[in-house]
Order: structure tokens, then C-alpha cells, then sequence
């Protein structure tokens, strides 16, 4: 009996059909060990030893590919073909090994589609597991720890709030914060555009003004209302005739198909998926036989897929779509490996598979596929420039003709910054020709600053930077979101005030191992690994010798000496300059303190140099663009109608906040951020919380509703029911209000005993085991679990930051710790037996 391990069941249900009886394929359920998250798993002293732990919730599975093992003449591990496909065949090779159970003859067979063609002809072509890829798994793994088990204890001790950094993450989050203080600093400068609009034998269109009083003019050089005016009128009173047509033929070659990033970001851009989302329904898609493997940098196709494209696009169009010779491509990413093909179908004839994002993920890799080997798009680009009597003043109109669509048929690459001024159509025009002139028209426009980054941009520039690998984005822009440092609005992210200042303090205190060009410099070390050229150990060390001696120096400083040096470095951000010339730094509401930075328990702050004699504090971050980059003060919203005081919208440490009144008697509450917009109305609703529904029908105890440290719920006799939204704490009637308490009775009111509890958040499926994973309040906390275990938060883990991965974590260790010793057993059993006994004596 011949025995092959994959990573999922899909997987192995899949390949097992393709193989003969003699064959028993079973699942790994992914990795089945990794490094303990405690102190000493990566041993620098001792070669970087390493201490790998197997996942608890794994034990019955490696017990069944253990027993298999025992029986089988032949083990073939046939995970994924990429590094961490050979790090999964390796550590199960590794655990046979330690129970005794590893057959004679162990090989490694790799195939890049899920196709009973490729499956098959991989098994006859077995080799060893390749260990420069083990290697580079390895070193990747222990710089990851050590970064990780090394900088977040300090971040910990000097920077309250922060969660952890990590060796790529932090430098995609730098990226971030780098383009939004670029739009912070950013002044608009205004500009004016001037064209006419123009017809030709029925024909509109239009025509921009290129030269004015005989010097041609850029985008920029109309800067003010009266000079646009001056050039309209000059526009208005001259008769344009057509000086000269020039006509180029213009060709478009189609784009290569899908590397993992490019797949992401055309995902994003048409798709609306996020990076996780598009890797999820690309890997079940995988799995199904649809495509090939979704995880590789490389754009080239294999000879039989080329061809059997060529014929799908002869079977489709004519023969005028089919170019001369096959297409072949190069990539043009840094660092790029090219180990695999590009992501495309197994089945050209194939144009659907699956439903709903399954099918339009895969429809969009089928077009991208099949548009890569079609013929080039020719096009005739027009360029027609008009001239006044005096030559003085001159228009351009320019537009496009598509002569023969070729690949566009078919496929067209999205963009983040779409131009259509070249795709106008324009009427035919000769020299000599004097079109009518309808309008003209001056435009104030202002120039705007760099966009943030969306999900395909990002992935785009740490692509271009050659910083992190294809298949790490989706997981990495996924941690940035979980632990709260960035948020999305409108599919772009935006650095929160936790994010800015942990940037800060990389850049300020560990620059180095933030800069583009060092993280860089170090994939492509770890790239030299993998391809055998250099030693794992080496590499760590090199870094290991700079990068704890520094981390050991900054967490000998003083947490004002951390808090000083980041006022110094964010200065420019913090305070910049004002129009009027006044110092930035004085105090708005005293007049006579300077702003500065504050380190708090829960992060940084500013305030006045006369706090807390003067109370006038701010968050660290002010926001930037359309959010206002000089927001200094409190905002008066109006009067309470009913005591006539002062409703002020105010930003402290912890957030925005409502005030009602002064002084010790002012009533206070936070801001919810699902609110649409903060008004006296809101604020008032606010401030009156809790809001009573009225009694229980049955009870006759009043029912109300609040929002608390989890968010909105409805409260009664102690019990306690989740609501959605802030809106509904406003809305729900004592029918719904009823109807509520009841379900969370059944299926988990807060702080009833004894009764299943509302989750405070799901987290999503076990990435091993596929179990669904809570995050519940408990009597002693916060903790997670997945039906079966449960583990405590520890105390460092904000539960609001929690990731899924973190959470997996943690039910892994609390399950491979075993059931919990319970204390005080025989007493507890002997204490029923006592109270019979002296209630027969009695």
C-alpha cells in the first residue's frame, strides 16, 4: 500500500480518484506543528535551534496518518508545490519519524494543477524533499519569531497600546502611514483648464487649449480667475481653422495572466474582494481542479496550456485573433522566482466553474488566460491641432479609433487612474477645416494630493518594492485591519492613531528594519537561501548581532526619554506651521502652554505644558484630506432645551466624546462610530442613555437600552440581550425589546449563569481544523473557543485586537495542555453526602 499526504480534504478526495486501490490518501488538515508562542522556542545561542510544538487539535489526525504510515510500503507527500507545501511535507516526515512509523521509502512529488494528467504524471517523476526550501522556511520562521518575541515586549513597556509588529507588516503599514502624512502636508494649488467645445459634420467634440499669446501652456500654467478669463476670451474672439491631422497607428499588447498579487489586485478593482477573500475562493478553486496554483509570481504558461489556449481562441473568433507564434512573458516583479506557472484554468474549454465569487473569480482568470495569448489590439490615435488667424492661440483635440480589437474582445485591464481623453471619438477632419465653435468654457480646478492606498495598490507597491512574497500579502493587509491599525473607507485605507504612533516608534527608534531597502535586501537573502546559495543560519545571525543589542539599549531608556524623542520626530506632523505665523505649539485654550506629547496608559496624547491645571488635550492623530488636518478645538453643537447648558463635542485620549455642562457635574459619553452623523439631536440621545422602554409585560421591572464596553444591548432583571447597531438602542420597541431578552435567554444572555452566552465577536473558521471560533465574555474574562476547547486571553491581548490566527493559536496550546486539574474534587463530592446526612439528622 502506497501512502500520500496533501494539506486538505478537498484535496485528498480529489487526487484519491485519480489513483488506483493501491493508493490511501489522507489529509494533513495544513500544518501540524509550529514554534510555541512562549520565550526559547528559537534558540540564537545554539544555531538557532528550534523548538517545534505539534498542534493539539491535530493529535487524531497524525494518529491515523501514524497507523497508515506503520502499514504502507511507499510514503509520497505530495503537498502544495511552494515553500510552505515542502515545509508541511517535511514536519510530517519529521513527526513519523519520531514515532517510528516512517517507511523505508519516503519521496516528494509536486504538481501544479489538480488534474488527473498532472496528478499522475507528478507520480512518475518522484524526487527528494528539496532542503534549500526547508532551509529558507526555517530561517523565515525563526526571523519572524524573533522579531516578533523581541519587539513586542518593548513596544509593551514603552509604547502603551501598542499590540506588536512584525518584519513585513510594520513596513506595509509605514507605507500607509508614509502616503497620509503626504496628503497631511499636501497644498492644493490651484489651476484652470480652457476648451471649446466644437462640431464637425454633426459631430461634437471637444478641443484644450494648448498655446496662448504665441507660449504653449502646461497643465499648470493658468493659475488665476483673471488669466482664465483673458485666455476664454481670446478663445471666444479667434476663428479656428484645422492647421494639422497627424494620425500614428497605435498597438496594445494584452497583459500576462495572473501572478498572486496581479490576481489581487484585479480582484479589488472589479471584483470588490479583498486580498484574504480573493486567496480564499482561489484555493477552493484550486482544490476543485478549476485552476492552477494560486500561489506564485511567475507569468509563464506551459507549452501544452499555450496551444491549448491558441485553439480555444481559434474555436471562438477567427483566425485574425490567433497571433503568429505563441506568447511568452517575463515578469517584471523584484525578487520574482518564477518557480511556477501563472494562475490559469486547467481546462480552456472550460468558461464557468462553481457559482457566485467562485465563478466570477474564475471568469476573470479564464479571460485574463485566454486574452494573454491573443493577437495585439490595433488602434489610431488622432491628434488634430487648430489654430487662430494670428497663431497666437492654439486648441488640441485628441481620440482614438479601434481599428482591430484583438485581445480587447475579450479582456481589458482595470485601472486605478483612469484617462479617457485619448478613447473620445473624433469626426474626420482635414487641414483647412473650420469646425463650429458652440462654447468655450474656463474650469477652476485645484490639484489633488497622492491617493491612499487601496488593497491593489498596496499589494502593487510592496510588490514593486520587492518587499514580502505574493503568497504573504492577503494575511499580512488582514493583520493590519484585525489589530485595528488601519481601517477601510471606501476600499482605501486609512492609518488609525495606533498605527501612526507605532510607526513613529519603529521609525524613530529601529529605522533600519522599517526602511524599504532593508527589508528588501533581506527577502532577497532569504531568496538566495531557497535557491541554495546561501546558509540559513548565516543570515539570521547577521541580523540577530545588530538587531538585539539595539532592542536592548532602547528598553534601557525612560519612558518620558520615548515620549520626548517621539515629540521631537513627529513635530512637523504634530504641529505644523500656521498661514498666519503664529506658534503652533501654543495652547488654544489658555493661550500661554505649549502643546506636546503625552504618553498615556492606553497610548499618546497631546496636552498643554499646564496640564492639569489647563485640561485642553487632543488625540496624537489629527486625520488628514477631506477629514481635516487642523481640527484644534471643541466643537459647541447647541443648548440642552431642557437645563440650557452647553453641548460640546470634544476628542480625549480614549476617542471623541459628548460633554453636557462644566465641572464635576457635566455628564459625559463616547462617540459610537456607527452614528451617520454627530448632531445636537444625537448627542442629546446620547447623553441620555440608558433610555428606558418601559416595563416587562411580565415582570412589570423596566426594560432598557444602552451601549456599553461590547457595544449596543437592551438590559432587564439582570439579563442582558445583544443589539446590531446604535441605531436599534434608539429604535426597538418593547414587542422586539421582548422578543430579544427571550432568544438571548435560550441562546445567551451576558451574565446569566449557566446559560450559553452571546459571542462578543466570531472570528471565522479554525484555519486547521475548520472549526467555527468565538470570542465569548467569560466570569474571568475574555476567551476564546471553537465548541470543544476553550482558552483564556492573556492579559497582554486586548480582546478587541484578537486575529484569527492568534485565536487558533491559543486553543492549540490550551488543547495540547490537556484537560484542566480540577481542585478541591473529593470535597466537592462529599459535600451532598454531608448535607443528606445532616438534613436526616435534623
Amino acid at each position: 500500500m502506497q501512502l500520500v499526504i496533501v494539506e486538505s480534504p478537498a484535496k485528498a478526495k480529489t487526487i484519491e480518484k485519480y489513483l488506483g486501490r493501491d493508493y490511501r490518501v489522507l489529509a494533513s488538515y495544513g500544518h501540524i506543528r509550529d514554534l510555541p508562542p512562549k520565550d526559547g522556542s528559537v534558540d540564537p545561542d545554539n544555531g538557532f535551534a528550534m523548538e517545534w510544538e505539534t498542534y493539539g487539535d491535530k493529535a487524531k489526525q497524525l494518529k491515523a496518518i501514524a497507523d497508515e504510515a506503520k502499514k504502507a510500503d511507499r510514503l509520497i507527500l505530495a503537498t502544495d508545490p511552494d515553500r510552505e507545501g515542502e515545509a508541511i511535507s517535511w514536519h510530517v516526515q519529521e513527526v513519523l519519524k519520531k514515532r517510528k512509523a516512517l517507511p523505508k521509502d519516503v519521496e516528494r512529488v509536486t504538481f501544479n494543477a489538480i488534474t488527473k494528467a498532472a496528478v499522475t504524471d507528478a507520480m512518475a517523476k518522484p524526487r527528494q524533499l528539496d532542503e534549500d526550501l526547508i532551509d529558507a522556511y526555517r530561517a523565515r520562521r525563526a526571523l519572524d519569531y524573533l522579531v516578533g518575541f523581541t519587539l513586542s515586549p518593548v513596544l509593551w513597556r514603552k509604547l502603551p497600546g501598542a499590540k506588536s509588529a512584525g518584519r513585513v507588516q510594520s513596513v506595509a503599514l509605514r507605507l500607509i502611514v508614509d502616503r497620509e502624512r503626504e496628503i497631511e502636508t499636501f497644498r492644493a494649488q490651484e489651476y484652470w483648464s480652457i476648451f471649446a467645445d466644437l462640431e464637425q459634420d454633426g459631430t461634437q467634440f471637444q478641443a484644450r487649449l494648448v498655446r496662448w499669446k504665441g507660449d504653449k501652456i502646461d497643465r499648470l500654467t493658468i493659475g488665476k480667475a483673471g488669466d482664465a478669463e483673458a485666455a476664454k476670451a481670446a478663445v471666444e474672439s479667434g476663428r479656428f481653422t484645422v492647421a494639422s491631422v497627424e494620425t500614428k497607428p497605435l498597438t496594445r499588447n494584452p497583459p500576462p495572466p495572473f501572478t498572486t498579487s496581479t490576481l489581487q489586485q484585479e480582484a479589488a478593482r472589479k471584483l470588490g474582494f479583498s486580498a484574504s477573500h480573493t486567496m480564499r475562493v482561489a484555493q477552493n478553486l484550486y482544490e476543485d481542479g478549476a485552476i492552477t496554483y494560486m500561489r506564485t509570481d511567475g507569468v509563464q504558461m506551459d507549452g501544452s496550456a499555450i496551444s491549448a489556449a491558441r485553439a480555444a481562441i481559434a474555436h471562438r473568433y477567427d483566425g485574425s485573433y490567433v497571433p503568429d507564434k505563441p506568447r511568452q512573458y517575463q515578469t517584471k516583479a523584484k525578487n520574482a522566482q518564477e518557480a511556477h506557472e501563472a494562475i490559469r484554468p486547467t481546462d480552456f474549454g472550460r468558461d464557468h466553474a462553481g457559482s457566485g465569487d467562485h465563478a466570477r473569480l474564475y471568469e476573470l482568470i479564464w479571460k485574463r488566460a485566454l486574452a494573454s495569448q491573443m493577437a495585439s489590439a490595433r488602434l489610431e490615435r488622432t491628434t488634430v491641432e487648430l489654430e487662430d488667424g494670428t497663431g497666437q492661440t492654439a486648441l488640441r483635440a485628441t481620440g482614438q479609433v479601434v481599428l482591430f480589437p484583438g485581445y480587447l474582445a475579450l479582456y481589458e485591464e482595470g485601472r486605478d487612474d483612469a484617462d479617457d481623453e485619448e478613447s473620445r471619438r473624433l469626426p474626420r477632419l482635414a487641414e483647412g477645416d473650420a469646425p463650429l465653435k458652440k462654447a468655450v468654457h474656463a474650469e477652476q480646478h485645484f490639484t489633488q494630493p497622492p491617493p491612499r492606498f487601496s488593497e491593489a495598490s498596496l499589494v502593487k507597491r510592496l510588490e514593486e518594492l520587492g518587499i514580502g512574497r505574493p503568497s504573504t500579502y492577503a494575511s499580512i493587509l488582514q493583520v493590519l485591519k484585525d489589530r485595528e491599525y488601519v481601517r477601510v473607507d471606501k476600499n482605501r485605507f486609512i492609518p488609525e492613531e495606533s498605527g501612526r504612533l507605532l510607526t513613529a516608534f519603529l521609525e524613530r527608534f529601529f529605522e533600519r528594519y522599517v526602511s524599504y531597502d532593508f527589508t528588501a535586501g533581506l527577502e532577497e537573502e532569504l531568496d538566495d537561501v531557497s535557491g541554495g546559495r546561501a546558509q540559513w543560519q548565516a543570515v539570521l545571525d547577521a541580523f540577530w548581532r545588530d538587531f538585539k543589542p539595539k532592542t536592548a539599549q532602547v528598553m534601557e531608556q525612560k519612558p518620558s526619554d520615548i515620549t520626548a524623542a517621539l515629540d521631537e520626530f513627529l513635530a512637523p506632523f504634530l504641529f505644523p506651521p500656521k498661514e498666519d505665523g503664529s506658534d503652533p505649539r501654543l495652547c488654544p485654550n489658555c493661550g500661554q502652554g505649549r502643546l506636546g506629547l503625552r504618553g498615556g496608559r492606553f497610548g499618546a496624547f497631546v496636552a498643554c505644558s499646564n496640564y492639569p491645571e489647563c485640561k485642553y488635550t487632543r488625540r496624537f492623530a489629527q486625520g488628514g484630506g477631506e477629514e481635516g488636518a487642523n481640527d484644534n478645538g471643541d466643537t459647541l453643537l447647541g443648548e440642552d432645551p431642557v437645563t440650557g447648558a452647553e453641548v460640546v463635542r470634544k476628542t480625549g485620549r480614549f476617542g471623541p466624546y459628548v460633554q453636557l455642562g462644566d465641572g464635576k457635574d457635566a455628564k459625559r459619553a463616547s462617540i459610537p462610530k456607527d452614528i451617520p452623523e454627530l448632531d445636537l439631536d444625537w448627542a442629546l440621545r446620547l447623553l441620555n442613555l440608558p433610555r428606558e422602554i418601559g416595563p416587562h409585560p411580565e415582570t412589570g421591572l423596566p426594560i432598557t437600552a444602552s451601549i456599553g464596553r461590547y457595544g449596543p444591548y437592551l438590559a432587564h432583571d439582570g439579563k442582558y440581550a445583544r443589539l446590531g447597531s446604535t441605531a436599534e438602542v434608539f429604535e426597538t420597541g418593547m414587542n422586539a425589546a421582548v422578543a430579544k431578552l427571550a432568544d438571548a435567554a435560550k441562546g445567551g444572555g451576558r451574565p446569566q449563569r449557566g446559560a450559553a452566552r452571546e459571542p462578543l465577536r466570531m472570528l471565522g473558521a479554525h484555519p486547521r481544523t475548520e472549526a467555527e471560533i468565538k470570542l465569548m465574555e467569560g466570569r474571568f474574562g475574555p476567551y476564546v473557543t471553537d465548541g470543544t476547547t476553550n482558552a483564556t486571553l492573556p492579559k497582554t491581548l486586548a480582546p478587541e485586537a484578537l486575529t484569527l490566527e492568534e485565536a487558533a493559536q491559543l486553543l492549540d496550546a490550551r488543547a495540547a495542555a490537556g484537560p484542566a486539574k480540577k481542585k478541591g474534587r473529593g470535597s466537592a463530592k462529599k459535600a451532598p453526602a454531608k448535607k443528606a446526612a445532616a438534613k436526616k439528622r435534623g
